[in-house]
């Protein structure tokens, strides 16, 4: 049984050890072939630990004296944080420790020391933050970028398609060729910006299985397996489902709670609320990947609990198993060298 290894950022995010010790330990009940390295304060952590009943035997504390603020400038972590809980958990990649390292710090931070540390895949410009959601049917479309890069050029967003696509095909073997979708105000190949339409024009020549452009309420509609988006209209897509969510959640208990006939029309729904609720809980889908990069790190939710931080640890154990960096990396070189020939 081979093992897999995962650094942990144990001192990030916006509830530190209350949700990270949690949700490793609930982690590692579901996987017998896990090790964690619980990186931060070691004091506290060990003392955590043992409160918690925690299998020490499975788990390494690697000491950090810094925590990386979750409003602090990327530059800032960068300069002045070299032994931050984030900073060394990435180390323990390149140093050869884990496999991979998941944090729920200040995203930009992450991007930065993540960057610099392990640097990016040969072929890749920029690394790209990607998250696969939900669609009909229990289909998981993977989704890139999500705020790393707000300007891509096409060449770019090729990358990431690239990527996506060997990703989609690493974790799920059987999607040897994964359906990749161009995000874009219609569906027409002359529709879009300047950018749009030269993406979709090297897209259509690649080797990829491209199947278009996809309009934004087609997201979760299941056709396709990976969608392309530039990062700031990525990241507004994201908060806006988000916050579309959030708000008909709000909606439907008000309303449940109007009279005396809805409320008991609500205790009647009881056991299919439930059942949506599981089905679309957001913590299942925490854990944004880092793509791109010469090692898996994953960036969880800052505001999570334990039961959406384990889920992101269940991200970089997917990834590790997968082998994906390996398998992206061939993939970019395979797919850059055949779209060069082919514009020869």
């Amino acid at each position: 049984m081979s093992l897999k290894t995962i650094a942990v950022d144990a001192m990030g995010g916006d509830f530190g050890l209350d949700i990270s010790i949690p949700g490793a330990l609930s982690f590692l009940q579901r996987h017998d072939d896990a090790h964690l390295i619980m990186v931060g304060d070691e004091a506290r952590i060990l003392a955590a630990l043992k409160a918690a009943q925690a299998p020490l035997s499975r788990i390494t504390i690697q000491p950090a004296s810094q925590i990386v603020d979750m409003d602090e400038s990327p530059t800032s972590a960068m300069k002045n944080k070299k032994d931050s809980s984030m900073r060394v958990a990435i180390n323990q990649i390149k140093e050869g420790k884990a496999q991979a390292a998941v944090s729920a710090g200040n995203t930009g931070a992450l991007m930065a020391t993540a960057r610099f540390v392990l640097k990016t895949i040969p072929g890749i410009d920029r690394p790209a933050i990607a998250k696969f959601l939900p669609g009909k049917d229990n289909h998981l479309t993977l989704v890139l970028d999500l705020g790393a890069n707000v300007d891509c050029s096409s060449e770019q967003l090729l990358q990431f398609a690239i990527m996506g696509s060997e990703l989609v095909s690493a974790i799920f073997p059987e999607k040897t060729a994964p359906r990749v979708g161009l995000l874009n105000v219609g569906t027409e190949d002359i529709k879009g910006n300047h950018a749009t339409k030269e993406t979709h024009q090297l897209l259509a020549g690649s080797q990829l299985n491209f199947v278009g452009n996809i309009e934004g309420n087609a997201i979760f509609t299941a056709e396709a397996d990976v969608l392309v988006v530039d990062g700031f209209t990525g990241n507004a897509m994201l908060k806006s489902i988000e916050g579309s969510v959030k708000f008909f959640s709000g909606v439907i208990k008000e309303e449940f709670k109007r009279n005396l006939f809805n409320k008991i029309a609500a205790l009647l729904s009881i056991p299919t609320f439930k059942s949506v609720k599981a089905r679309l809980d957001p913590r299942r889908f925490n854990g944004a990947i880092l793509i791109g990069l010469r090692g898996v790190v994953i960036k969880s939710h800052g505001g999570t609990d334990a039961v959406g931080f384990a889920f992101a640890l269940h991200e970089a154990y997917q990834s590790i198993k997968a082998d994906s960096v390996a398998k992206i990396q061939a993939g970019v070189t395979h797919q850059l060298t055949a779209t060069e020939a082919l514009s020869e």
